[in-house]
């Protein structure tokens, strides 16, 4: 482009009427993506300094037209892009946010620092987000920007990012869709979803541990945080006298399976407890947490990981459902399940239970 026109450009910039200067950006825009000879930096910066500067005076619409147009150029002006990215107006800086290559980690981040959820849920959907820029968003987000940010797999989040995200979703029953469906989540991080989830989603975390093979699962089982959940609460007023009965029990081979159904139909539960987590190698607080909440289906994993015969697994739901009306019919629905359960599946589970009951026996030595 001649000098001459790009004096002529400035020029025109000086027009004090709205309509004119409207059309006058568009004229430009239109001459920016023109094909011409390659243009300098000089050239592209003096096209970003008047288009920024019509713009800044023109309508969210006006900026908005300009802002989706620049979202997908190759090599836009970086000023421009930069305060489009920056508007307050979500509409327009969505398209800048969502699509522009030219934006930086660093014009990400100060959009996401210093603007509301529209700004983080539009970054969200980028076709790539760096994992400095996720960790941002998973601080900054509310429920909804981070199931946006957890439906895009090219968003990268650090593992530290993705136990963040576990430790919020627990509690949080609007997030365990979006945390269960994530297929980059650590699989140790999933199965730790999986007594705070429902049914449905329980069953796509025993889907996603079938399809695991055994070395995948041993990276993922080292890899895993060992601790000890605080929600665990203390044990029982009753526990030490349980565990030396279990003790004596276990030196003279006395612990069977028939022996925990009676524990349970005598009602002495911390005793079962603890010969149940004994049996299945899982610690004592997720064990009561099954019985306590009557988590039939998680019973159902530790039995058939556990090689408990399914009459068995169907007299401990009795047992455990007998306030219940038609406690029969429903564990006759569980026994069903239990007998579809594949045991691999079951098995797989049961290993990401016991770390914690690894780190229970640490914290105890």
């Amino acid at each position: 482009m001649s000098q001459s026109k790009l004096h002529d450009l400035i020029a025109l910039a000086q027009e004090p009427s709205s309509a004119r200067r409207r059309e006058l950006l568009r004229g430009v825009t239109d001459l920016f993506f023109s094909p011409t000879d390659p243009r300098g930096e000089a050239e592209t910066a003096l096209f970003g300094d008047i288009m920024t500067q019509l713009a800044g005076e023109m309508e969210d619409a006006v900026r908005g037209e300009l802002a989706e147009r620049m979202s997908h150029a190759e090599a836009p002006p970086a000023g421009l892009i930069g305060v489009l990215a920056r508007d307050s107006s979500i509409e327009v800086a969505r398209p800048i946010l969502q699509h522009s290559s030219a934006l930086t980690d660093d014009d990400l981040l100060s959009v996401a620092h210093s603007r509301g959820q529209a700004h983080l849920r539009a970054i969200s959907q980028r076709r790539t987000i760096s994992e400095v820029v996720s960790g941002v968003i998973v601080e900054r987000g509310d429920d909804e920007t981070l199931g946006t940010l957890l439906a895009n797999e090219g968003a990268l989040l650090s593992r530290e990012t993705h136990e963040r995200v576990v430790d919020r979703a627990v509690d949080n029953p609007a997030l365990h869709a979006a945390v269960v469906a994530r297929q980059s989540l650590p699989i140790d991080l999933l199965n730790e979803m999986y007594f705070v989830v429902e049914a449905k989603l329980r069953g796509e975390i025993l889907e996603r541990n079938s399809g695991m093979d055994p070395e995948a699962l041993d990276r993922a089982l080292a890899v895993g945080r060992k601790q000890v959940a605080a929600r665990d609460g203390a044990l029982p007023a009753d526990y030490d006298e349980a565990e030396r009965s279990i003790r004596l029990l276990r030196a003279r081979g006395g612990i069977t399976p028939p022996v925990l159904a009676g524990f349970l139909r005598n009602g002495e539960t911390s005793k079962f407890l603890v010969a149940l987590s004994e049996l299945a190698d899982i610690d004592f607080h997720t064990a009561r947490r099954i019985l306590e909440r009557r988590e039939l289906d998680a019973l159902s994993i530790v039995c058939k990981a556990a090689d408990f015969d399914r009459s068995l697994y169907l007299t401990f739901a009795v047992l455990i459902l007998d306030r219940e009306d038609n406690a029969l019919g429903r564990a006759r629905e569980y026994g069903e399940l239990y007998a579809a359960l594949p045991r691999e599946a079951a098995q797989r589970t049961i290993r990401f239970w016991r770390i914690r009951r690894q780190t229970g026996d640490v914290a105890a030595a």
